[in-house]
């Protein structure tokens, strides 16, 4: 059995989610404080590997004690409901559990994963929202209802499955570059502009050379009629610029089979 936790975080703090030995990170972080909760050394795998400074309002982890001696017995007493209480009480105020429930060891939050959702937070206004900094990305120009409407055009042409190898940062060893696009939308909320993005898959950097790639088309610098051949060519060079990480949210992760997460 393991623990699978529901998550918010702040990724400002954080070196991205992915553990390093001489630098904060979200999973370090998790695994220690867990550590401390439960009373045990535990192990705390993740959903997705976010960079510095991304956010997240739904991520997903498992949890398991590193003792081999615990792995074959009823590890954890605290009821599921009750589990952000007595996790969140040894958590920084920049990493919040918000559900957990049980799952069969073999379950992988990652791997069994069949897709995720992003959104990504522009905030367009005159002046940069001194609460967005560092959680939403602030451009110069105030984005029209019929800028909106060239994002969407754009949008629309991008949905779908694709070799997305132009809307991937260098770096990667991804050799698979086909992912399908389902979501991808563009819409104002509140004092912000909100990219919403969902697919079974995304490459490193996707979303933001997407959102990038949407904004140029608002601005003009890209020809939405020009989105299928920018598909086609496989070149990043012919895309957008890569949106900062701090506008970033991984927002759902889907599964064949839902976990019910519980918090009283």
């Amino acid at each position: 059995m393991k623990l699978l936790l529901k998550i918010k975080y702040n990724g400002a703090p954080y070196c991205g989610f992915q553990y390093q030995p001489d630098a904060p990170t979200v999973q370090g972080t998790l695994t220690e404080k867990i550590s401390e909760a439960l009373g045990f050394p535990v192990t705390v795998t993740g959903c997705s590997r976010t960079d510095a400074g991304v956010h997240a309002l739904g991520y997903v982890a498992a949890v398991a004690p590193r003792e081999t001696e615990k792995q074959d017995t009823e590890w954890c007493t605290v009821p599921s409901s009750k589990l952000h209480r007595v996790i969140n009480q040894c958590l920084p105020e920049s990493i919040a559990v918000i559900g957990a429930c049980r799952v069969d060891d073999a379950f992988h939050p990652r791997y069994d994963a069949v897709g995720k959702e992003y959104i990504y937070l522009i905030d367009d206004s005159v002046t940069a929202d001194p609460f967005g900094v560092g959680r939403s990305y602030h451009v110069k120009k105030k984005l029209s209802d019929a800028d909106i409407g060239k994002m969407n055009e754009a949008a629309e042409k991008l949905l779908g499955k694709h070799d997305f190898s132009a809307f991937m940062a260098s770096g990667s060893s991804v050799t698979d570059t086909v992912r399908t696009l389902t979501t991808l939308h563009v819409e104002r909320d509140g004092a912000y502009v909100k990219v919403t993005a969902a697919a079974d898959g995304f490459l490193y950097n996707m979303v933001r050379i997407l959102t990038g790639t949407l904004l140029g088309a608002a601005a003009g610098s890209i020809d939405v009629n020009d989105i299928p051949k920018i598909l086609a060519s496989g070149d990043r060079s012919a895309s957008g610029a890569t949106a900062p990480a701090h506008g970033l949210y991984l927002n759902r992760v889907f599964y064949a089979e839902e976990p019910v997460f519980e918090a009283d």
